[in-house]
């Protein structure tokens, strides 16, 4: 008889448990081509309304700079970073021109449906490339993937929005997106979104630092309230969890006009967030656009298969991480490697390959070099016997995968 009751309270118990729990619902948003210096001296009411529940940081874009990652500050870059967590030297976005995206490191909306492909996604973006060239829905490459709703090209169309030589069009346009992805999620709620906006970067390249970019940043205060409700009300009236990331594209030089360098301006970024459990490395202004991507994933309970997530640059803001900042220097055949232990638990394994074959859809040969705790946060290998003019290197470890190369010849 106690072993019924027992089993029967377990049985509650976990359907309890399960009627309890709420279903992810992921957004990002990019608002483009906003300093950091800029968006933090302003009054910005509804960022830090998201930024409370969550947090607010200083970021960057633009790879290691000077090294084998370093990536141009321009605005197509960042995106695919983001979407791909991973920077240029693999996704290969290298400007707005989108020629050959490298579609074998998948974006984050490939992961998502070809795990959940019941579930919906959704684009609402000023810029048609965003959904066909970089989602992908019109490359074979990348699965012709279409996201459930979208709302785009609106600067293709010059008899809604007749465009002005002052660059105001844009300011219409934002309002239309942001209304359309505020209604759509009121609505029908899809499970992983894009929303992306221009109007503040156009003010940036037309008038550099000045009222009308200030005008545009504080514009978009407004527009990410109006997106805020809506999810707010989603929250309030039906089992769902929200998780929003607000992020830029890339700074802009000392004038504010243009981007696209390596200077300190236009490589620092922000990123806003009302994410639970957010972690040391979030907080440490050491975050990368790259790592918004395996945030989102995490949230929304993506398994990436192995091969896929010793490719990805970016590591998660929430949660625990074992170690960040995996170096690694080569000097007289011996690699020298470095890292920064976060947790220090656990067996790191390093693993090292002298080919790239993932980059055309193949597969690499790792060799499991050894295995040393993460604390050690340092090690060397000896490289004689693996004569190459190209290291990849991947440190396992219990909490998340860190990725390193080694390029002696470009």
């Amino acid at each position: 008889m106690k072993r019924n009751l027992l089993l029967l309270l377990l049985v509650l118990c976990c359907i309890i448990h399960i009627s309890a729990q709420k279903t992810p619902k992921a957004i990002y948003v990019i608002a483009d081509g906003i300093p950091a210096d800029l968006i933090m001296k302003l009054p910005m009411p509804n960022l830090r309304a998201v930024s409370k529940e969550g947090g607010f940081v200083k970021a960057f874009v633009g790879g290691e700079k000077n090294g084998y990652s370093q990536s141009p500050t321009i605005s197509a870059v960042g995106y695919n970073s983001l979407l791909t967590g991973a920077w240029v030297n693999k996704h290969n976005v290298w400007d707005n021109d989108i020629k050959e995206p490298n579609y074998n490191y998948w974006n984050i909306f490939r992961f998502f449906k070809t795990q959940y492909p019941g579930k919906k996604t959704a684009i609402f973006s000023a810029w048609l490339d965003n959904r066909t060239k970089l989602i992908g829905s019109d490359a074979k490459a990348a699965g012709n993937l279409q996201p459930d709703y979208h709302f785009d090209g609106l600067e293709l169309d010059t008899i809604s929005y007749p465009h002005d030589t002052l660059g105001n069009y844009f300011y219409p346009i934002d309002n239309a997106v942001i209304d359309t992805a505020a209604a759509v999620i009121k609505r029908n709620a899809p499970d992983l979104s894009w929303v992306y906006l221009e109007y503040t970067d156009e003010m940036g390249h037309r008038y550099g630092n000045g009222k009308q970019l200030t005008n545009a940043v504080l514009i978009l205060d407004k527009q990410i309230g109006r997106l805020w409700k809506a999810i707010q009300y989603r929250q309030k009236n039906f089992k769902e969890e929200w998780q929003i990331y607000i992020t830029t594209d890339h700074g802009r030089e000392e004038n504010g006009y243009h981007h696209g360098g390596q200077s300190t301006r236009e490589r620092t970024t922000w990123i806003a967030t009302n994410a639970k459990g957010l972690n040391r490395y979030f907080f440490s202004h050491q975050s990368g656009i790259v790592d918004i991507m395996p945030s989102i994933a995490k949230f929304l309970k993506i398994k990436i298969p192995e091969n896929q997530l010793m490719e990805i640059d970016g590591v998660s803001l929430t949660g625990k991480l074992s170690a960040i900042n995996l170096k690694a220097i080569l000097k007289n055949d011996v690699i020298n490697l470095t890292w920064k232990a976060q947790q220090k638990e656990g067996i790191a394994k390093l693993w090292l390959a002298t080919t790239n074959n993932f980059k055309t859809g193949g597969k690499d040969e790792y060799k499991l070099i050894k295995q040393l705790p993460v604390a050690n946060g340092k090690t060397s290998i000896d490289v004689k016997n693996y004569p190459s003019d190209f290291y990849k290197l991947v440190l396992e470890m219990p909490y998340n995968y860190l990725n390193t190369w080694i390029v002696l010849k470009k």
